[in-house]
């Protein structure tokens, strides 16, 4: 059997396959105007290979973009429709420790979203984090003050 087997391998025509890019979502931040633009982006997108499903919320400036897509890929097609657009910068500030930090603060973000910054975090000279850490369990001194 092994010399059947080996013989079989070695006549046997296989295509390599491809590997499929990885399901993700990819939100991008893009200014749309009117119900034309909303439309014209939307197509640009769900007309890509690999597009599962396309969510364009014109009130926040967003569009969500899930299935085997690159994100740069889908940023180039929807600059394609000379539309100002850029990766999503904003997180929900429930997940940043100091949401309001100068660099990660931003007036023009949607309520409940703070800028993604590598964590910012306020300088520990700052009065109110003195305080803070005095009383912290981080902090070996802490019992030497109760």
């Amino acid at each position: 059997m092994g010399a059947l087997d080996f013989l079989s391998d070695f006549c046997t025509i296989s295509t390599p396959r491809k590997k499929r890019k990885p399901m993700q979502t990819v939100e991008i931040k893009v200014k749309m105007d009117c119900d034309g633009c909303e439309r014209r982006v939307k197509s640009v997108v769900s007309s890509m290979k690999g597009v599962k499903s396309v969510e364009v919320n014109r009130k926040q400036s967003r569009v969500t973009v899930r299935g085997h897509v690159e994100p740069n890929k889908v940023l180039q097609r929807v600059k394609s429709t000379r539309k100002k657009a850029e990766l999503w910068p904003y997180i929900p500030y429930n997940l940043v420790a100091y949401p309001y930090v100068a660099q990660a603060y931003d007036k023009k973000a949607p309520a409940g979203y703070v800028k993604n910054v590598a964590q910012a975090l306020p300088s520990p000279t700052a009065p109110g984090e003195r305080f803070v850490t005095l009383f912290s369990d981080e902090n070996p001194n802490a019992c030497s003050i109760m």
